[in-house]
């Protein structure tokens, strides 16, 4: 295995590898001041990451080589050497949206949380006809 600080052209290999895409400017061709890429994550946050220009084979420099690791590839580096050696990606988890899940709007959540006194865990679990069911109960009963 390889280690120490990558190049250019290999830190383009790894988003390559695993998946990574290519961000596009507002009329779809590729940024022009660094080669820019995302990944989404299983948990639905993104990773981003920046090459300069050109995707050579000049090689980060050690602080820079560790914030490109740590912040925005979010691998160890021997994670990192490992897909870019022998093609095998870092084992993150697969973004599996479920198609029956439905994301409560902000304001009934809200509401749950403050009227209701529902704690997050008890409103992940509701489905939107259950919240709105209870909200709806809620507005209906007379004023204590």
């Amino acid at each position: 295995m390889t280690l120490g600080a990558a190049s250019r052209r290999e830190h383009q290999r790894f988003c390559a590898i695993e998946g990574w895409d290519q961000v596009l400017n507002s009329r779809g061709k590729p940024t022009r001041h660094h080669i820019t890429y995302e990944l989404l994550l299983g948990d639905g946050s993104i990773l981003r990451t920046r090459i300069s220009r050109p995707a050579n084979t000049e090689a980060y420099g050690k602080s820079l080589w560790s914030h490109v690791l740590d912040d925005q590839l979010h691998v160890t580096e021997a994670e990192f050497w490992e897909c870019v050696d022998n093609k095998i990606p870092p084992d993150r988890t697969p973004f599996t949206a479920r198609p029956d899940s439905i994301t409560l709007p902000a304001q009934l959540a809200y509401q749950l949380v403050h009227t209701l006194n529902l704690t997050n865990e008890a409103i992940a679990s509701l489905t939107l006809e259950e919240a709105v069911k209870l909200m709806a109960e809620h507005w209906t009963q007379p004023p204590p």
